[in-house]
């Protein structure tokens, strides 16, 4: 299979005889012969950074961990094809090849469970989706900031939006309110999270929404076309996309009993 341009292979053989230019030589057990999940996994990362530093195209791993360390196949397995999808996934890198060299049948049977099979799951089941985004319920003055989208599936909806891989929720909203508000967001708490799959009219999207405060004059950013301050008591003949009527109606109804999220 192929991560971006890198193929990954699991072979069955002796990596000793392999022919190679470079031997990297990355202890993954203590001083009591045993590995652990952080060894196997500092050594395979430093492994591949290294090989990308040296401008190597092919690389070839055994079982980390598995031969005076004693680890499971299938863990480490695991553990190693996370670090290769981490590494593919976040660095510029030459490598092209990266091979997993197993000696036996037992282990060639579990990294390809433990990493083609994982790395398929990863990439093309876990990318389809749910996607996860945020939602920001913004009070200014006992009114709430509603943004008129820019980009389909068009109308008015709380300011809101994906959250990019290696942020958090809150990261994430506090900055998608200032990208489509201009506001800064203060007081933010979580709210609740909407799953229903059809929530959303383009793919399933999984939304945790925030209510925060703000001062000042909200403007409209670059993903909205339009601004404005409706009052809670608007909320029902104000006409909104995905599920939004739906969560501002709970936020009323958490307004109006003051014990905590109506559900």
């Amino acid at each position: 299979m192929k991560i971006k341009d890198t193929e990954i292979k699991i072979i069955q053989g002796d990596i000793a005889g392999l022919k190679v230019d470079h031997i990297v030589n990355d202890i993954t057990v203590g001083t009591d012969l045993k590995a652990n999940e952080e060894k196997i996994r500092n050594s395979c990362r430093n492994s591949l950074r290294l090989a990308g530093e040296l401008k190597i195209k092919s690389v070839a791993f055994p079982a980390l961990g598995c031969g005076t360390g004693a680890f499971p196949y299938l863990a480490s397995a695991k553990i190693m094809a996370q670090e290769v999808y981490c590494y593919l996934r976040e660095e510029a890198t030459s490598l092209r090849e990266i091979i997993f060299c197993l000696f036996d049948n037992e282990a060639f049977d579990c990294f390809n469970k433990g990493v083609l099979d994982y790395l398929e799951y990863i990439t093309v089941k876990l990318q389809n989706g749910p996607f996860t985004v945020v939602d920001a319920i913004i009070e200014i003055g006992g009114k709430i900031v509603l943004i008129k989208r820019a980009n389909p599936p068009f109308g008015w909806a709380l300011p809101g939006g994906f959250v990019d891989y290696g942020e958090s929720l809150e990261k994430a909203v506090i900055r998608e309110a200032k990208e489509e508000t201009d506001l800064d967001i203060e007081d933010i708490q979580q709210f609740h999270t909407y799953s229903d799959p059809d929530r959303d009219p383009r793919f399933h999207t999984i939304g945790t929404v925030f209510i925060a405060k703000a001062k000042g004059r909200p403007q409209a950013g670059d993903d909205a076309s339009g601004i404005k301050l409706i009052g809670l008591e608007e909320v029902e003949k104000t006409e909104v996309t995905f599920d939004h009527k739906r969560i501002l109606r709970d936020y009323i109804k958490y307004k109006k009993t003051k014990r905590g999220h109506p559900f």
